[in-house]
């Protein structure tokens, strides 16, 4: 992954600088999730499904809706993809750090091979919006992943400050 602070990157042209960005943002969503307990990484601590476990299994559906939907224009019903946003956060029973974060990476290396070749300019036929050019994708994607890594950091902090605050 390319460094969005590295000099080389600064005048790189703009596919490639999103494109770091957007990886760099992926990156820091996955380490939420570093060193915690199973425990940790579902607990809720905000009225909604928002944990640290539901956050990472919601980047993978948004990955799934922009570069699985969004290039083919298929149902999210025939994609395996959760049907809205909320539902993206529900944990299953059988899901936990290795199985989610697992499923993240892989849609993170299908989204590569879905980019090869393309730039901001390419046209995906598109989901309920119609169809749209990839740099708006990719602009949405950063909104959509900063966004969360913000999430991340304040439930992180409460976790290990409860952590911590445990005898």
């Amino acid at each position: 992954m390319a460094n969005p602070n590295s000099p080389e990157l600064f005048f790189a042209e703009h596919d490639e600088q999103v494109k770091a960005f957007i990886d760099q943002h992926r990156a820091m969503l996955l380490d939420c999730l570093d060193g915690l307990t199973e425990e940790e990484a579902r607990v809720q601590l905000v009225p909604s499904r928002t944990t640290l476990l539901g956050l990472v299994k919601h980047g993978t559906f948004v990955e799934k809706v922009w570069f699985r939907e969004a290039p083919t224009s298929s149902s999210r019903s025939i994609l395996g993809i959760a049907p809205n946003p909320d539902e993206s956060f529900k944990l299953e029973e059988g899901d936990n750090i290795a199985t989610v974060i697992a499923e993240y990476r892989e849609e993170i290396a299908h989204t590569h091979q879905v980019l090869e070749g393309t730039t901001g300019a390419t046209v995906f036929p598109g989901n309920k919006r119609g169809p749209l050019p990839l740099r708006w994708i990719q602009l949405h994607m950063l909104r959509e992943l900063a966004q969360h890594c913000g999430h991340a950091d304040i439930l992180r902090e409460q976790v290990l400050a409860a952590r911590n605050a445990s005898p």
